[in-house]
């Protein structure tokens, strides 16, 4: 029997007019582990008049993680916070009890063709920590671990795993790993794992029991344990998951929590915009949608 519990496909969906691949929350799984979010933006190519700008916007209750593949986003938020994110950084940011970050084109860029391409990842905070102080961290990609075994190369890009610990503060046991391949070779990590599992296939394929898996699709794991698979030559693959919680999470446009009162609160706040305003971007914002679709 397949060890393949159930086949996620990417869904178009619109972020401030940038389209993007909706892969989690999906109706039958909200989540894999804490991680209760996971946008593929593109690849997409902007000319010198397109630009990545996603106004200054709300979060609670969750950890955001960003990505990129290629191109280049500057962010800002309401601690003061202001840093480059380049292909093979991490930025973890913990909305905690509140925050506001935008996300946009360096100005550098804005006049010049680039291409955007990425992951845009949400992990759900333990209850105990959803009102916690917001923390900012960037994880340059060169403090990422990377080590290979094999033609298998590996990055950790949070949690720990395979003796590996990464860089990025998690606040649960969780684990997010990509795996590169040059060659055909069977994968065989499960035994490392933990929890529950997905396996996002970016480039290339995989095998299992004899079925073949294409890009943009997640596959979510039975038994995290019992992960074994067919790279095929020329891939790229994530791996991740972890522990879930006990508690069900709810996720109302960009803010998450274990209790519907945090989540109305937050809402009122930010329909009132007496959130903390970001220094250099204080006039334009993401209002509060009227018909909510996540």
């Amino acid at each position: 029997m397949s060890n393949i519990n159930l086949i996620i496909e990417e869904r178009a969906a619109s972020v401030d007019n940038f389209m993007v691949g909706r892969l989690l929350p999906f109706r039958e799984k909200r989540m894999v582990g804490p991680f209760i979010f996971i946008d593929h933006m593109g690849p997409v190519k902007l000319n010198e008049r397109e630009n990545f700008d996603v106004m200054p916007h709300p979060h609670i209750g969750l950890s955001t993680l960003t990505f990129l593949f290629e191109g280049s986003i500057m962010h800002r938020d309401t601690l003061g916070n202001v840093a480059e994110i380049k292909p093979g950084a991490v930025n973890w940011m913990t909305a905690g009890k509140g925050i506001v970050h935008s996300e946009r084109t360096p100005e550098y860029l804005r006049h010049a063709d680039k291409t955007m391409h990425g992951l845009q990842i949400w992990v759900a905070l333990p209850k105990e920590l959803e009102q916690m102080e917001p923390e900012f961290f960037h994880i340059d990609a060169a403090q990422i671990p990377t080590w290979t075994s094999g033609d298998l190369q590996y990055k950790l890009i949070a949690g720990e795993i395979l003796g590996h610990i990464s860089a990025v503060p998690v606040y649960s046991k969780l684990f997010m790993i990509e795996v590169k391949s040059k060659t055909r070779q069977t994968v065989n990590i499960g035994h490392e794992l933990f929890g529950e599992a997905g396996l996002y296939i970016l480039e290339g394929n995989i095998e299992s029991e004899g079925n073949i898996y294409h890009p943009r699709q997640l596959l979510v794991a039975k038994e995290s344990t019992m992960c074994e698979f067919i790279i095929e030559a020329n891939s790229t693959i994530y791996l991740f998951g972890g522990e879930p919680f006990a508690e069900e999470r709810f996720i109302d446009w960009n803010f998450v929590a274990s209790d519907k009162e945090l989540i109305n609160a937050a809402k009122q706040k930010w329909i009132a915009q007496t959130f903390d305003k970001i220094k250099g971007d204080e006039t334009e914002f993401v209002p509060y949608p009227s018909f909510n679709k996540k």
